[in-house]
């Protein structure tokens, strides 16, 4: 097998989620092209999004801002200066209040269901980008155990001592994601069970 033929099957090499290395002449930096590479998906991800979750973003982005708070605390204080007989020139329209109490209300049901929304997709993107912390740890871990088994051929090879620690076959093992998340599973049930207790 040539030095640059791969070991794995050619359907494997189409869709590999890395990239070539770069070369040392190439201005770009590994963490410039990262960063380009998160902007771009970023700004392709938005333009993919529909128009309702967009109206979405733009009312909770608002509504998080101090002009929100400015244009309520506004609207509010003349509401109030007008139902109080404060303005003479403009007559009174809800003395009670009541008016203005159920347009808050309602403004509330309709603002919250738009700050829902945005968490909503704020958390599929969270989620994705854990998926993508969690590969990227899967994939240097593979690395790293790679690494050491040829660290410590080299090693035993030289005549090395330390090749021989027994704790070292244990770090080249494999780890088994799915039964860390049993392990993981089985603490958390067991720890649900000591407090109900």
């Amino acid at each position: 097998m040539k030095e640059t033929e791969s070991v794995y099957p050619v359907e494997e090499r189409r869709v590999s989620p890395s990239t070539p290395p770069i070369e040392p002449n190439v201005l770009a930096s590994v963490l410039e092209r990262n960063i380009d590479a998160l902007r771009n998906k970023r700004h392709e991800d938005e333009r993919k999004a529909s128009l309702q979750d967009r109206i979405a973003e733009l009312v909770t982005r608002f509504s998080g801002s101090m002009a929100f708070v400015y244009v309520h605390l506004a609207l509010v204080a003349s509401w109030v200066a007008i139902n109080l007989g404060l303005i003479p020139i403009i007559p009174v329209f809800d003395p009670t209040f009541v008016i203005l109490a159920t347009f808050a209300s309602v403004e509330a049901i309709f603002l919250s269901t738009f700050v829902l929304i945005s968490q909503n997709r704020a958390a599929v993107e969270a989620d994705r980008r854990a998926e993508l912390d969690l590969q990227t740890n899967l994939l240097s871990e593979h690395e790293i155990t790679r690494l050491l088994t040829l660290t410590r051929a080299i090693a035993a090879h030289l005549g090395i001592q330390e090749a021989n620690d027994p704790g070292l076959e244990e770090l080249e093992r494999h780890v088994a994601p799915e039964k860390v998340l049993d392990r993981l599973t089985e603490s958390e049930d067991a720890a649900r069970r000591e407090s109900a207790q």
